[in-house]
């Protein structure tokens, strides 16, 4: 089956890449529209900071390639544009410290997306990686409120099943799982359970299917097998509910993975999703190398039997609308209803 790919919106909903001029290049060779930078692991509040220096000077450096996404009329600009829109994420709360106030302050600085936790507890929460998680804490319950209001996304890609449930039940609005798969396909402690996936769909939120291959049956896993998990996750959570979190890790050192499972948390080897026997950056699948690979999963999705209609939904349209509405303010929202 043919598909046109040119004027579809591709967004990856997670990319923990090496940034740089010819990283953007190859963004455009596969026609991406938007990517979910991730800006923070470990970082505290000034080192977040100062991390998002280095973003804002990038997005001016290289101003006809990329511009930054604050909400979803930004991704149809960079479309139009035929820029790369880039939406700030961190993979933690580690930026807030314990100060609920510093949530619209990123919200303000472009972060509009944040992961409750990385791979061990914290303040809000737990891991999917802890022997035992303790649920969404008090002060979770708030900074989730408080993300609702701003306008900042809840991620739950590395965030333990109950706490995952509860943040759930607490928000007040849609959220979303960035880059997980299902983990009655591919079990593994970073994948996500029917329960939680059911509970994510009713919820409205959305899913990333993830392509990191500690998350799948590793490079050997074909582009066949790949497209057929996300139909099968299709069918169990209906078509709005799943796009893509690639997860995609390109040029990224060995000192970073170090920082990126251990952080300061721990002096003992940390594999996270890898192992012992496969602990550097594991090889990605032949289908899908770089960004400009992106058509390939398109096609693959044709392949599969989904209409045009269908694969420009998972390959970016339900993140479109997801955004859109998921960076509003809670006073922009009541806005719109009140124009009803």
């Amino acid at each position: 089956m043919t598909i046109q790919i040119e004027d579809m919106i591709i967004i990856d909903a997670l990319e923990l890449s090496n940034w740089d001029r010819d990283f953007l290049l190859l963004l455009k060779k596969g026609g991406v529209t938007c990517v979910h930078a991730c800006c923070g692991l470990w970082e505290n509040a000034r080192e977040t900071l100062t991390k998002l220096g280095t973003w804002h000077r990038f997005f001016a450096e290289h101003e006809d390639l990329v511009m930054p996404v604050h909400k979803g009329e930004d991704i149809l600009k960079a479309k139009a544009s035929g820029k790369i829109g880039v939406v700030l994420g961190a993979q933690n709360t580690s930026a807030l410290e314990d100060e609920l106030a510093l949530v619209s302050v990123f919200n303000d600085l472009g972060v509009k997306i944040m992961q409750l936790t990385y791979n061990n507890q914290n303040l809000i929460g737990s891991s999917c990686y802890e022997e035992q998680d303790t649920g969404l804490s008090r002060y979770g319950k708030l900074v989730v409120e408080e993300m609702n209001r701003v306008g900042m996304v809840v991620d739950l890609s590395h965030v333990g099943n109950r706490t995952s449930l509860d943040a759930i039940a607490a928000s007040s609005r849609p959220v979303a799982i960035t880059h997980a798969n299902p983990d009655w396909i591919y079990p593994s402690k970073r994948n996500k359970s029917k329960e939680l996936l059911g509970e994510l769909r009713d919820n409205g939120g959305v899913l990333g299917v993830c392509a990191y291959p500690h998350l799948i049956n590793g490079p050997e896993t074909t582009l066949e097998e790949f497209c057929d998990m996300i139909v099968r996750t299709v069918d169990f959570m209906g078509i709005e509910h799943v796009g893509i979190g690639t997860d995609l890790t390109l040029n990224m050192s060995d000192e970073f993975l170090k920082w990126m499972r251990m952080g300061r948390w721990t002096h003992k080897i940390d594999y996270g999703a890898g192992s012992k026997d496969n602990p550097s950056w594991p090889e990605w699948q032949s289908w899908f190398k770089t960004p400009a690979d992106f058509p390939n999963i398109a096609m693959g999705l044709a392949n599969k039997g989904m209409t045009q209609e269908e694969v420009s939904a998972v390959m970016g349209g339900n993140w479109l609308r997801f955004f859109t509405e998921g960076f509003k303010a809670e006073k922009e929202l009541e806005k719109c209803v009140s124009l009803i």
